[in-house]
């Protein structure tokens, strides 16, 4: 068979296959001398020779040029591209795999082919015989090997072109290797560097927890000690602002910090505890509060000499340069009681002098002012057809009974009083009500300023202290307006006037009571004594002046049959006859009922238990009396005389028909009643 002479044959094949491995840019490992590659022999083309050629890469080498195991190159077996392995296509013939076997030898292996158990008897030659099938085999095996032949001279050709490549990518790495063995020095020197920035980082944290640890032992510290040692000590930023600083908020500030160490100091120096610290500082302390007297009394006693510079505002100095700096006056007080009293008086000697000079000169522009005077000539009871003195710049119609506008005010929208100026060039007559009002609203607003700025100012005083410092500022003025009262009413007979002064006066105590200023009371308490009285004089003398009115109407009716001309408007005479006299009421009921209709109107909000209350009983006595005696002119005709009578009460009716308060219900029962009498 030729399965046996095909493996005891075996012929080395003499056309290794061509080396699959990349060529490297280094140079190329020589042979041996004497030795060359054998050059490829196209007979040796039998299976065997596949065969062994498949198996080993190296058997056609002698064992001098075969490369040893360790060699560092690896040994590429696989077969080309597009060539059929000689083994697949004999396993393929003999129908199973071949069996394999180690030769003798430490590097070479032989293939041993066995008979296998069974053979295939009907082989598939396509149609051919057996030595053309052979033949085509070896074709095919010579065909690729030549191509794998020129593959390999191709890739050496394509080298050997690209030679210049190489030897440059051979020098860009070794530049490379260059490049990293200066990084891998440069990150030794840096991991060194390394070790040493974390041995000093440890010595940092060590230092560092040292220092936590000092810190939290000092903060332990200062929160036992600070507090204390804050209520002792003071800085020397307010030292500097006391001793030579300028006067505004922050030496304000730097003085309550003064004051506040001085108190803990007191305190300290006269307890228990015997603090060194504390009496070291104590002389410190006392000296640089003797400076900040010095400074508080040279600013205040400039304040005060400025108070009696010309034309110079006190308030304007008061609220911005005084009250600003109130806490002047309690320090001085508390650290130097003496030298505070001094200023205090220094004080009030000054305003005393201010309000005394301003209010003299205001008093003086009020006595340029025209005042209407009433005297007893203008009594009710008094003829009306007598010459009367009048007042330059009084109207000629002015009726001095009437009450008119001069009520209004008593209205809370007046609150303004004649400036100095205005009363200097007023030419106008005014009732004595306009100057009372006008000096005291003035005396009234300024006494209530200066009250509140003595109350901010010396707040440490006590509220008598503060009173009698108060009083004592406006005691002169006081006496100034009681003398200008007194000057307006003491020789008056004008009661709606005197009224008027009276209610404007009970206007500002309650105002004044209203501030919570209780300074003024006296002197109000004076006005009033001065006021009532007079008024009642006034009221007596208009009284009596209507009864003896009435003693002559009844003097007359006795010794004439026809009524006087103050009793009837008719024709007069012995010899005249009463039938011709009319029954039309009074010229004194007119004056009358305008005269009681201003007392009504004044004291609307006034109770009849006061003065003017009796003496306007007294009056309307007087005035009844008058009617009846008046009435007898009538003679025997007791239905004229009782005409007569109505008609003079439904006129004083009329007139006081407006009135309210409780005087008035009085007063108007009192008529409703004699009305009612004579109706019936």
């Amino acid at each position: 068979m030729f399965l046996d002479r095909f493996s005891g044959h075996p012929t080395p094949s003499n056309s290794p296959a061509p080396s699959q491995r990349s060529y490297s840019p280094a140079p190329r490992r020589q042979l041996p001398s004497g030795l060359s590659r054998p050059a490829l022999n196209p007979r040796s083309s039998s299976l065997t020779s596949l065969v062994s050629r498949a198996n080993s890469s190296t058997g056609s080498l002698p064992g001098t040029v075969r490369l040893t195991n360790g060699s560092s190159l690896k040994q590429s077996t696989a077969a080309p591209p597009h060539v059929v392995d000689p083994v697949d296509v004999l396993e393929k013939i003999i129908g199973g795999p071949l069996k394999r076997g180690e030769a003798d030898g430490d590097d070479q292996e032989e293939v041993v082919i066995e008979k296998p158990s069974e053979l295939q008897e009907d082989i598939d030659f396509g149609g051919i015989s057996l030595q053309e099938f052979a033949r085509s085999q070896a074709n095919n095996v010579s065909a690729l090997d030549i191509e794998a032949t020129q593959e390999s001279v191709q890739s050496v050709e394509e080298y050997e072109k690209e030679r210049d490549k190489f030897e440059d990518l051979h020098r860009s790495i070794q530049a490379c290797d260059g490049v990293l063995k200066s990084v891998e020095i440069s990150l030794a020197g840096f991991q060194k560097d390394l070790g040493i920035v974390s041995m000093e980082i440890e010595t940092l944290q060590t230092k560092s927890a040292a220092l936590n640890n000092r810190l939290e032992n000092r903060k332990r510290v200062e929160r036992i000690l600070g507090p204390a040692v804050e209520e002792i000590s003071i800085s020397p930023v307010v030292v500097q602002c006391i001793a030579n600083g300028q006067m505004d908020e922050n030496w304000l500030k730097a003085l309550a910090e003064l004051q506040k160490r001085l108190k803990v100091i007191e305190a300290k120096a006269t307890g228990t505890d015997n603090i060194k610290a504390a009496t070291d500082i104590k002389p410190l302390l006392e000296s640089l509060a003797t400076r900040a007297v010095e400074r508080i009394r040279d600013y205040l006693v400039t304040q005060i000499k400025a108070i009696r510079s010309p034309n110079m505002n006190a308030q304007i100095i008061q609220q911005h340069n005084l009250v600003r700096f109130k806490d002047l006056y309690s320090f001085l007080s508390k650290n130097n009681a003496k030298l505070a009293g001094e200023i205090g008086q220094a004080y009030v000697n000054t305003m005393r002098w201010y309000y005394l000079n301003h209010f003299t000169r205001y008093h003086e522009a009020l006595n340029k002012l025209s005042i209407i005077r009433i005297g007893q000539t203008e009594m009710l009871g008094s003829d009306p057809t007598a010459p009367k003195p009048r007042t330059p710049g009084q109207p000629s119609t002015h009726d001095v009974y009437n009450i008119s506008r001069r009520g209004d005010i008593l209205k809370p929208s007046n609150t303004t009083a004649i400036s100095s100026y205005a009363a200097e060039e007023d030419k106008a007559a005014h009732h004595i009500e306009t100057p009372f009002r006008s000096f005291n609203l003035a005396l009234i607003d300024n006494l209530s300023a200066e009250y509140s700025f003595l109350t901010e100012f010396f707040a440490t005083d006590t509220f008598s202290a503060m009173s009698r410092r108060c009083a004592s500022i406006f005691e002169p003025t006081f006496s100034l307006g009681s003398s200008l009262t007194t000057d307006l009413v003491s020789t008056s007979y004008d009661c709606l006037g005197i009224l008027l002064c009276v209610r404007l006066n009970q206007a500002f105590a309650f105002e004044l009571q209203r501030r919570k200023v209780p300074v003024a009371e006296s002197y109000l308490n004076g006005l009033n004594m001065t006021l009532w009285p007079r008024l009642q004089v006034a009221m007596d003398a208009h009284s009596e002046s209507i009864r003896q009115l009435a003693t002559t109407v009844a003097a007359r009716t006795s010794s004439s049959s026809a009524a006087s001309k103050l009793s009837f408007t008719g024709t007069q005479g012995s010899s005249a006859d009463a039938s011709k006299l009319t029954t039309a009421p009074h010229p004194l009921t007119q004056r009358f009922s305008q005269f009681l209709y201003g007392i009504l109107a004044v004291s609307r909000e006034a109770g009849d238990d006061e003065p003017v209350a009796n003496s306007l009983r007294r009056l309307r006595g007087e005035y009844d009396a008058f009617l009846l005696k008046a009435s007898k002119g009538a003679g025997a005709d007791q239905r004229k005389r009782d005409r007569f009578l109505g008609n003079n009460y439904a006129l004083v009716m009329a007139i006081i028909a407006d009135a309210e308060g409780r005087l008035a219900e009085e007063v108007k029962g009192h008529f409703g009643e004699v009305v009612e009498g004579l109706v019936k």
